[in-house]
């Protein structure tokens, strides 16, 4: 029997949740090593310079370590939900690009000098566009989350989580509901579980 793939994770950041989502909602089997990005072990670093997570290393030594690279590996394996389906690869680009940048300027404002201000009302801009998308549907492709919704809605919560009350009487309903369903959903619960942190000692 192969080795379970490893991920390489951190419980808070983004890119991780949406990775683990995946592997979760595939049913693959994989060991969790949870890390500190300010302290990354060895054995991260060597299979991925870049420092960055998720990492999922592969039984055959193959590393992917792009969350979206990561969800298509998983979905690739098993995809029960037909999560594949519902790629929304544009959408997922414009919250992995514009939004993504609007986001870290509102949440870190005095790291890059700018008003944060302005920033969150462009990423409002997309939010409202995206709330759009809700007229007569739960979620991006109809009445069951997909590949879009759990790729977009980390950076989305992360946008939330900056002003909650702000967001609370500011972000259109439908948006909000849609966001709240993802938070509240088994899977997120499972995805968010708190593992120790990994060393290479305790291995």
């Amino acid at each position: 029997m192969h080795a379970p793939p490893i991920l390489y994770s951190f419980r808070r950041c983004p890119y991780a949740m949406r990775g683990r989502m995946a592997l979760i909602a595939s049913g693959v089997a994989y060991e969790h090593r949870e890390i500190l990005l300010r302290n990354k072990p060895a054995a991260m670093r060597a299979v991925s310079p870049k420092g960055t997570v998720p990492v999922l290393v592969l039984a055959n030594g193959e590393v992917i370590d792009e969350s979206i690279d990561i969800m298509r590996w998983a979905l690739g394996q098993n995809d029960p939900e037909g999560w594949a389906a519902a790629g929304e690869p544009s959408l997922v680009a414009d919250y992995d690009g514009a939004f993504k940048h609007h986001l870290d300027r509102y949440k870190y404002a005095p790291r890059y000098g700018e008003d944060p201000l302005m920033h969150r009302a462009a990423g409002l801009a997309m939010l409202l566009q995206l709330d759009a998308r809700f007229a007569d549907q739960d979620y991006l492709g109809g009445s069951a989350p997909g590949f879009g919704d759990i790729a977009i809605f980390p950076f989305v919560r992360q946008f939330a989580a900056v002003d909650p009350a702000w967001f609370e009487t500011h972000a259109p309903q439908k948006l909000r509901r849609w966001l709240e369903r993802l938070i509240s959903s088994e899977l997120f619960g499972r995805a968010m579980i708190r593992h120790p942190l990994w060393t290479a000692a305790a291995n």
